[in-house]
């Protein structure tokens, strides 16, 4: 079970607490999985949302494959992702809760198929930030001091 890593999104958490993540299929066109396995995605103000019970990837990035025709795809179309019957209710419900939202972590190719890990997750405010930050620091400096 070969798993390679397309795109990463790193801010996913500096910016929110996570709490459970999901694996889910993508629904993709021709050109699309030629530029993810050329590594050309972009998490930029991506989320998930849902529409008439189906979950929808929106604003995610994909270039234009470099090698494409006329029949290249949009790069910055809304795309389906596929889940469970009751993974969709239960992400849907649990959506609805205030202040939670779902984004994506990353998208991988597994066994040759693109997947996207998605997270369920809470926003953080400035001074959990900053927390993070000086748990950070103190580990690093703690790990130094063990060193010498």
């Amino acid at each position: 079970m070969a798993v390679k890593d397309v795109s990463v999104n790193r801010k996913a958490y500096h910016d929110y607490f996570i709490d459970e993540k999901y694996e889910a299929g993508l629904v993709l066109r021709g050109t699309e999985i030629k530029s993810l396995r050329a590594g050309k995605a972009s998490f930029q103000d991506t989320y998930v949302s849902f529409r008439n019970g189906e979950a929808w990837l929106k604003g995610l990035h994909i270039s234009a494959y470099d090698f494409g025709n006329r029949h290249n795809h949009e790069e910055d179309r809304d795309r389906k992702l596929l889940l469970h019957k009751q993974e969709l209710r239960k992400l849907q419900n649990k959506a609805k809760l205030q202040g939670y939202t779902l984004i994506p972590l990353r998208i991988y190719l597994k066994e040759g198929l693109a997947k996207v890990e998605i997270a369920l997750a809470r926003g953080k405010l400035l001074y959990d930030k900053r927390e993070d930050a000086r748990i950070r620091t103190m580990k690093r400096e703690a790990e130094k001091a063990m060193k010498y």
